[in-house]
């Protein structure tokens, strides 16, 4: 099994592709499988999160880039500014990972909060795409009493 303990900053061009859900991705102890199916082990440091275009250096010196895999979303979209910046304070209330765009946020499909944003007048509609969620306001020095000052949390995945 390849094992994977850090990550890559450097130029060298990716020699293995690992495509990862969000949920895979937050997680720093993990059993899995590169693109062309060798084994991999992933022991990164706590509280990493891996997004897509990231790259990490294997135990054997290669090269490995992280792909978002596209997964189960609902995409909520709202008649105004008001209305979006509302949904997006109801499930920022209920720390759920959010992805923000031009007019748009995005959850992991969740047939409750489904059922919110439309109570609260979106258009919601379900698709499959890679899901980058914000990392949070105070993604660099967020931190807890049970956590390391440095350490990235979003909290869904705590």
């Amino acid at each position: 099994m390849l094992l994977i303990e850090s990550l890559y900053t450097g130029d060298a061009a990716p020699a293995a592709r690992l495509e990862l859900n969000f949920d895979a991705r937050t997680k720093s102890r993990l059993r899995t499988r590169l693109a062309d199916g060798e084994e991999v082990g992933l022991f990164l440091p706590r509280g990493t999160i891996l997004r897509g275009g990231d790259r990490l250096l294997a135990q054997d010196g290669r090269v490995v880039e992280v792909a978002s895999a596209p997964e189960d979303l609902l995409e909520a979209r709202c008649a105004d500014a008001f209305a979006l910046a509302r949904a997006a304070y109801h499930l920022g209330n209920r720390h759920v990972a959010v992805q923000v765009g031009e007019g748009w946020l995005r959850i992991q499909a969740d047939h409750v909060l489904e059922t919110m944003l439309t109570g609260l007048g979106a258009q919601v509609h379900a698709l499959a795409a890679p899901f980058e969620p914000e990392a949070g306001a105070y993604a660099h020095g967020h931190h807890h009493a049970e956590r390391g000052a440095t350490e990235a949390k979003i909290h869904q995945y705590s």
